[in-house]
Order: C-alpha cells, then structure tokens, then sequence
C-alpha cells in the first residue's frame, strides 16, 4: 500500500474515532443547552435549545412559562435540531405546545454606578414569577450563563430567602466564574451583593405550594 494511502487511512480514521463522538457531544449540547433543575418542579435555566430540545423540556418538567432575555433576539428562529435550518419561532414553539412566552428585553443591569437602582427589567420578572398560573418556568437567554445568572440569582434571594453570598456563588459556579469575561463583570457582582428582596409578606404566596400547577 503506497504511504501516502496509508496517510489518508489514518486521518479517516482518526477523524471517525474523534469526529464521530464530537458531534454527539455537539448535538446533545445545542438541543438542551445548559438545562438544568433550579427549583423541581418550579424553576428552570438554560440556553438557547433547538426546537425538539423546547419540546422535551416542556414534556419532562412540564414548563408552563418561558421568558426569553435576548434583547437582541427577541423570538429566535430555531432549527428542530443540531445543524438543522432555522424554520420555527421560539413563540410559536410554546404557542404549539401550550406554554406562555414572555419576552423581557430591558437591560438586566441599572446605568453604571447606579447599582442602588432597580432596573425595569426585576420589576416585570417579579410580576412573571408572583403568577402561581407561570409555574413552572424556564428562563434563559443565549448562553445560559450572564443574563440567565443574574435574574436566577434575584430569584434564589426573592422567593428562596438565600442569602446574597449564596446567589452570588450559585452564580460563578453556574458558568459566570471568578475570571473576568469583560470589564462589567465585577460591576455584575456587586448588582448582585446590592440586591434588596421585597418584605417576604409580598412574595410569600408567590409560589405554588407542592402538588400544585
């Protein structure tokens, strides 16, 4: 066998060894990107999914809300999966499927050194989330990690009681992590750490008791 046929072999071998389990990886990545259980059977992250990725998340966790973050992407056009052609809104996904879509598009974070000032955004996630009618709910945005993070973080210290410093590790562990992606990220932090949970007579009823939908 000529040597550079044996050449060829190798790299069509080598390419099926590493490509084959790659884009296993990739597909399974893309169709629930970053999902994970928040609160069982109340609270739901991630990234942007695939449309047959919505589909299995409303039918696993039985979602009754999204809210979509992506301000510059307000009802993404989805591909039904990994590599596929965009052919389906995000709102007509939970239009078939029974699900309430929420767009939130106001900037998650106040104007700069302003971090004692709630931005509108919290006020219109709150409204979301004091509704017993939107559980469960899934929230994300593009990646699953900034915008996604920071309002899971209000949520933890709004209707869970946890305390800022827990949020605030929940958050690094969940994707926002202690090295600085760009210059706003100790700013994002200390939004955080400032947070002010409303009276817990207000949100005390917010959320469904066990068993309930």
């Amino acid at each position: 066998m000529p040597a550079w046929l044996r050449w060829v072999l190798g790299v069509v071998v080598v390419a099926i060894i590493v490509g084959g389990p790659f884009a296993l990886y990739r597909a399974d990545y893309a169709h629930a990107k970053r999902l994970r259980e928040v609160t069982p059977g109340r609270f739901y992250r991630s990234g942007q999914m695939t449309a047959a990725g919505f589909r299995e998340a409303f039918e696993k966790y039985h979602i009754k809300s999204v809210i979509n973050l992506q301000h510059e992407n307000p009802d993404p056009l989805v591909p039904e999966n990994w590599l596929g052609k965009p052919t389906i809104t995000e709102s007509q996904v939970c239009k078939d499927n029974g699900v309430k879509y929420f767009l939130l598009t106001p900037d998650i974070l106040p104007e700069p050194n302003s971090v004692d000032k709630e931005p509108p955004v919290v006020e219109a996630f709150r409204k979301i989330l004091d509704d017993p009618s939107n559980y469960p709910v899934l929230i994300h945005c593009k990646a699953g990690l900034h915008r996604t993070g920071r309002l899971t973080a209000i949520y933890r210290m709004e209707y869970e009681d946890w305390s800022h410093a827990a949020a605030v590790r929940e958050l690094r562990a969940n994707g926002f992590g202690y090295s600085a992606v760009h210059d706003g990220d100790p700013y994002v932090v200390q939004f955080v750490q400032n947070y002010k949970p409303r009276p817990k007579p207000m949100t005390q009823a917010a959320l469904p008791k066990e068993g309930e939908e």
